[in-house]
């Protein structure tokens, strides 16, 4: 059932002032190395100052563990790999890490970072990251935290319930079209019958331990570390969050709890990693801040993703005049030959307008492109040969456009490591709430370019439109 907006502000308020500083100091006495496996490039959208490494050799990790900051983030993509590949991949990771922690000589937590509206391979991730951590570390992992809330996104969880805002309306996930995802659906938006669902009744809904807001609205930090302190077993703890404060208080009782010796896996959204690493808030980035290197050449934005937010925000930049828009047709991807030679027309004009100054929209056909053999499997292998070619629109250009705005989740994560050959980036902050900006490496494809992650399922339809007026007007 649906809810009115109005009952965010509905609760109790805490003085948000009094928690961060209750919560800073447990942070600074907190000696562990977070590192966020991120199954799409979109989870910083809620950091700034933070490294991002695409990939997880040794030399990079090591870089992680010798950073002053507490966090890094290594981008697995996995949310476009089949569950064999990121399987392998969680394995291979999990081993460089506890190599490097030895190393430095730091403990670490993973914070499995995944989608705000519940897609994913979940709980195949984590489960393996528990498994590899308590073979490694000789520790036992006691419990693992589910925290979906993400303010920026417009998703809450109110009384167990996982809400995506449209509007002024709060709408239970599981009656939003993410929900019906091919491959990661689900039938409940109950956080523990989520769970009891996606883990085919291996952890009960009854057996979840749930932080509501009541005891978090009412500061009773020592009630929700008592109830994190009996957690065994790894069973699920849930954490209700209508506002960064909640979390903020959730926090500063888990930080007690782990000081005292208790052991979590985390499976979040983005906004509990910038409250654990305690990243403050800084204002919406500007050109300047963006764009270092001037230059005559137009931008280029490569879509992806096929919601209907997407779609609907597409339609909107249509408003601006000086956009060139070029529709890459996905329906002849089944055909090798006729795609690439649709892909190879594409380039060739995308690279005339950059070079006239043109910002260029290329975007796939809006006709959402199945296999129909009924395997879940060969949905995705179509959809990864179809962002394969949206990502070469931008990794066979050879001009260097003024910036990069890449929409949906693996379309983003195509562009950053294979487009642009990204191996480390810094996150620079936002360019519109939850719409992360990274600063590529001087390895990369164009170095020092601002590569704009703009997630298929954040903003308002008029969203990406403000984003590029902020890159082109000067």
């Amino acid at each position: 059932m649906s809810l009115s907006a109005e009952v965010l502000t509905s609760y109790k308020k805490i003085d948000e002032a009094a928690v961060d500083e209750l919560l800073n100091k447990e942070i600074a006495a907190n000696n562990k190395k977070i590192v966020v496996l991120d199954d799409d490039p979109t989870g910083v959208q809620t950091v700034h100052d933070v490294s991002v490494y695409t990939n997880w050799d040794k030399e990079s990790i090591r870089q992680g563990f010798k950073e002053e900051n507490n966090l890094f983030y290594v981008l697995t993509n996995s949310r476009g790999f089949t569950a064999e590949q990121t399987a392998r991949a969680h394995r291979e990771i999990a081993a460089v890490v506890d190599e490097a922690a030895k190393e430095s000589g730091k403990e670490y937590l993973f914070i499995s970072r995944s989608d705000s509206t519940l897609r994913g391979h979940y709980p195949l991730e984590t489960e393996l990251l528990k498994e590899c951590y308590e073979q490694n570390t000789g520790k036992t992992v006691d419990g693992e935290i589910l925290c979906p809330f993400f303010k920026e996104g417009g998703r809450f969880t109110i009384d167990n319930v996982h809400y995506v805002k449209y509007g002024e309306e709060l709408v239970p996930a599981d009656e939003t079209e993410f929900a019906k995802d091919k491959t990661f659906g689900y039938s409940t938006a109950v956080m523990p019958e989520y769970v009891e669902e996606k883990t085919k009744g291996a952890y009960k809904a009854s057996d979840a331990v749930c932080i509501s807001l009541e005891d978090i609205r009412n500061l009773d930090i020592d009630k929700i570390e008592e109830q994190l302190m009996a957690v065994k077993g790894f069973n699920k703890i849930i954490v209700n969050a209508a506002d960064y404060a909640d979390v903020k208080v959730f926090c500063t009782a888990l930080y007690r709890a782990m000081a005292k010796g208790k052991v979590f896996m985390f499976r979040t959204a983005a906004a509990i990693v910038k409250v654990m690493g305690g990243v403050v808030s800084q204002p919406l980035l500007t050109r300047e801040q963006m764009v270092v290197k001037e230059t005559k050449n137009g931008g280029i934005i490569v879509v992806g993703s096929h919601t209907d937010k997407t779609t609907k925000q597409v339609e909107c930049l249509k408003e601006l005049k000086n956009i060139e828009f070029i529709e890459l047709d996905a329906t002849l991807v089944k055909d090798d030959e006729a795609f690439e030679a649709e892909v190879k027309r594409c380039l060739e004009k995308e690279e005339a307008c950059i070079r006239a100054g043109r910002t260029v929209c290329c975007y796939t056909t809006r006709a959402l492109i199945t296999a129909d053999t009924g395997d879940k499997e060969d949905e995705l292998r179509l959809s990864v040969k179809i962002s394969d070619a949206v990502q070469s629109l931008v990794g066979r250009l050879t001009i260097t456009p003024s910036f990069v705005i890449a929409k949906g989740g693996i379309t983003s994560s195509d562009v950053g490591t294979k487009a642009l050959a990204v191996r480390k980036a810094n996150v620079l902050g936002q360019i519109r709430p939850g719409i992360p900006v990274w600063q590529t490496g001087k390895e990369s494809k164009f170095p020092m370019t601002p590569y704009v992650i703009f997630p298929g399922n954040v903003g308002e339809a008029s969203t990406l439109k403000e984003a590029v007026e902020v890159l082109i007007n000067h």
